[in-house]
């Protein structure tokens, strides 16, 4: 059962100078661990830090984070002229929880490229095996988030029907998304990362239904494969190409958490079960774009050992999800 948190109580934990060594540490860790949860489809980084106890504090430090409180920060920082300020640069950063904040980035990032890598591998090389896996990941967790819903009203379904369809058509076009120009990347940041903070919804599982999984994940590796580079006389123009991409995939990540994040708060506080329906059904629709990934690969074959494969990762995808819910990620919408 993951454990109740007050977003309050979570504020007055706060420390004023920061956090410890070990605290860092510990928080690093939990980074690692949501960033390896958000890394794959179907498990949620949010719900990873709703067990570890800092979601509210997550939420609070996303909420305080503000375009005018970073400018703020940056007049702050400027030690004379008019567009200087008399409030300390320290107090806008506890304000902030730089510190946990820096921390938990850290942790993620890390967790983002290690596991980065062993999908590039694993996709080039065994693509059955991976998304027969993801198939799994996604089919166990649309169904545990299922029962957590109340479908009392028609539009609740209708809701409903609109987020499956939605997810189910884009589904299917994963291979012309993925050959898209830099808005879509720009999109798949804003809404993957705000995803990434909402337990139970996958930022990686937007990313497949939008086309963008495998494609930002190779951008990813080609930049830091070329800084590599650089650091032994490589080739400059070798990261301009897959530079541009992570650097608007980010820049849509921070627009998200300003304003997507924001809205989908408001939707759950004003609208909570048709917003939750919503969401679901966009996790059942998107069951579709582990295969259609498969069948746009020249190097897929749909053979009954190809179909065996894939049942058999998907059901080891699906007990690893539910044997999780059953263990640690019972998931409590009325916290959210």
């Amino acid at each position: 059962m993951a454990p109740s948190e007050d977003a309050s109580s979570t504020l007055s934990t706060r420390v004023d100078s920061g956090v410890s060594f070990r605290e860092s540490l510990r928080i690093f860790g939990v980074g690692l661990l949501m960033g390896s949860a958000d890394a794959v489809p179907g498990i949620s980084g949010g719900t990873v830090a709703l067990i570890a106890g800092i979601y509210g504090r997550l939420i609070a430090a996303v909420n305080a984070i503000t375009p005018s409180r970073v400018a703020d920060l940056l007049r702050a920082l400027i030690p004379f002229g008019s567009l200087g300020t008399e409030e300390r640069p320290g107090s806008i950063l506890n304000e902030f929880d730089a510190m946990f904040v820096v921390s938990l980035l850290a942790g993620i990032g890390t967790a983002v490229v290690l596991v980065g890598r062993v999908i590039e591998y694993a996709q080039a090389e065994a693509p059955v095996v991976l998304f027969g896996f993801f198939f799994g990941l996604i089919a166990a967790s649309a169904l545990i988030l299922w029962r957590e819903l109340s479908m009392g009203t028609a539009g609740r379904w209708l809701t409903a029907l609109v987020g499956f369809t939605l997810a189910f058509v884009l589904s299917g076009g994963v291979q012309l998304l993925a050959n898209s120009g830099i808005v879509i990347v720009f999109v798949a940041g804003a809404v993957a990362v705000s995803a990434m903070i909402l337990p139970g919804i996958s930022g990686s599982l937007l990313l497949i239904i939008l086309g963008q999984y495998v494609r930002m994940y190779a951008s990813l590796n080609d930049f830091l494969d070329g800084v590599t580079g650089l650091l032994t006389g490589g080739d400059f123009e070798a990261i301009v190409a897959p530079g541009r991409e992570v650097v608007v995939f980010l820049i849509g990540g921070l627009v998200g958490l300003f304003t997507v994040a924001r809205v989908i708060r408001r939707l759950l506080d004003s609208y909570r079960e048709a917003t939750l329906a919503f969401l679901v059904a966009l996790v059942i629709g998107a069951l579709r774009a582990p295969i259609a990934e498969l069948s746009g690969n020249e190097t897929v074959v749909w053979t009954p050992e190809t179909i065996g494969v894939f049942v058999g990762l998907a059901l080891v995808g699906g007990l690893l999800v539910l044997v999780l819910d059953w263990y640690a990620i019972d998931i409590d919408f009325d916290r959210l």
